[in-house]
């Protein structure tokens, strides 16, 4: 009989087994765990100044097992605590220890902003560490579900007309229970009065609810105005601040916003910016903001990539969506070269464009001058670098790590989760570059 090798699954030891024993030793566990012991975690451990109570679990063991869950594409605290249970890796990283979901959820949300903060360390480490090379940086958006649907969204118009309906139904109620005070009085008595039946209670809530959505869109506007005005309080007499009745407000996100997808299909998310390495497709910059139009992210950007860097960039490309001749300028302004097309260019057309000869034509307007240099090889060569940098690390994020609708609401705590998306991202890259941590001061 053929012989097997010896198989008892009930076997105890006398010596408990090392954990460093269950994974080969370059196994990406190792790596985040490395990673994080040389991050800064003093904002997180700042908040833990109480003294009673059951002592919680070490903040480097819960930020080890966020991370090597980002890095898996395993978001929900409740898949978590199910992996911390299955998973040899996720047990190594938490010295067998088991935090159920409520505790990774609070934590998450407790710490939101300092785990956020972990991202620029990533960023850092890689420049420590000689990966990042910065001779072009592609920047791009992308936008992201929130965790709200578009069907609970109103628009301002439909506020006002809802408002008004709602007023007049609770009225007409009031108005029947007036007249039948006497026949409540006698049947209930003087003292007990009359509650608001279950159905106008929620007319009452819906009610409220448009209100205080009804008011934070003028409040905006207003907002808006004084920024436009710089500041200067609005003239005595001067007309208030009105929303275009198309203005949105949704109650289950109010931070969110109505945005255009990349399909041509409307979300109910955010847009997601990063700048991206060409070298190293290392992430070196990422917000995340409620504004629609990418335009108005570019200069933000770049002054983060020099931030978190403490460098600048020699390029900077950008699709269409980011033109502006003042974008264009502010770039120039701070030594950089730009290749953003004024126009959407499809790829079929930017294959078979003819290279400009000669000298370049005097008089040409910043457009046409961006035009002419997006047509020579050099310029589309450039150019191209977009499609093998920040356009995959959109698709790596979205595909394999799964984030294609956050779970925090509000733009803070999904700015937060991005941002640890982008961190996880980047300790994955150095992973896979080789980047020796113990060489890294």
């Amino acid at each position: 009989m053929k012989k097997f090798k010896e198989y008892r699954p009930d076997q105890t030891y006398l010596l408990p087994p090392s954990m460093r024993d269950w994974l080969p030793d370059d196994h990406p566990v190792y790596y985040i765990s490395e990673m994080v012991d040389k991050m800064d975690l003093s904002a997180i451990y700042g908040e833990y100044r109480e003294e009673r109570g059951y002592p919680p679990y070490d903040p480097r063991m819960m930020v080890k097992v966020l991370l090597y869950a980002y890095s898996k594409g395993i978001r929900s605290s409740r898949k978590i605590e199910r992996a911390l249970h299955e998973d040899v890796g996720f047990r190594v990283l938490s010295a067998n220890q088991q935090p159920d979901f409520w505790t990774i959820a609070a934590f998450r949300r407790k710490h939101h902003k300092a785990l956020g903060d972990l991202f620029v360390q990533t960023v850092r480490i890689a420049e420590k560490a000689g990966l990042l090379k910065l001779r072009h940086v592609a920047v791009d958006g992308t936008k992201i579900k929130a965790n709200a649907s578009k069907h609970s969204a109103m628009s301002y118009g439909r506020m006002k007309t809802e408002v008004e309906r709602l007023r007049k139904e609770i009225e007409e109620y009031l108005r029947q229970c007036d007249e039948v005070d006497a026949a409540e009085d006698k049947k209930y008595g003087k003292a007990s009065g009359w509650r608001l039946p279950e159905h106008l209670s929620t007319v009452q809530k819906r009610l409220e609810a448009i209100e205080k959505a009804k008011r934070e869109l003028e409040e905006e506007e207003q907002r808006k105005r004084n920024d436009e005005d710089q500041g200067s309080p609005p003239e005595r007499g001067s007309p208030r601040a009105v929303p275009d009745d198309k203005a949105q407000r949704n109650f289950t996100d109010p931070e969110s916003r109505i945005m255009l997808n990349s399909d041509k299909s409307f979300i109910q998310g955010y847009n997601a910016q990063a700048a991206v390495d060409a070298d190293s497709k290392v992430i070196v910059a990422a917000d995340l903001t409620n504004k629609c139009s990418d335009v108005q992210h570019l200069e933000g950007l770049v002054t983060q990539v020099e931030s978190n860097t403490g460098r600048r960039p020699k390029e900077v490309s950008a699709d269409a969506g980011y033109w502006s001749e003042a974008n264009v300028r502010a770039l120039e302004g701070r030594g950089i070269e730009a290749f953003i097309p004024p126009e959407k260019v499809k790829h079929s057309e930017w294959r078979i464009q003819r290279s400009p000869k000669g000298r370049i034509p005097s008089g040409l307007s910043v457009k046409d001058l961006m035009r002419r240099k997006l047509r020579t090889k050099c310029g589309r060569e450039r150019y191209k670098l977009r499609q093998t940098s920040v356009e995959p690390a959109f698709g790596t994020i979205k595909e394999p790590l799964g984030l294609r609708q956050f779970l925090l609401r509000g733009l803070a705590k999904a700015r937060s989760e991005w941002l640890l998306m982008c961190a996880a991202f980047n300790i994955l890259k150095m992973f896979r570059a080789g980047v020796v941590l113990a060489a890294v001061n």
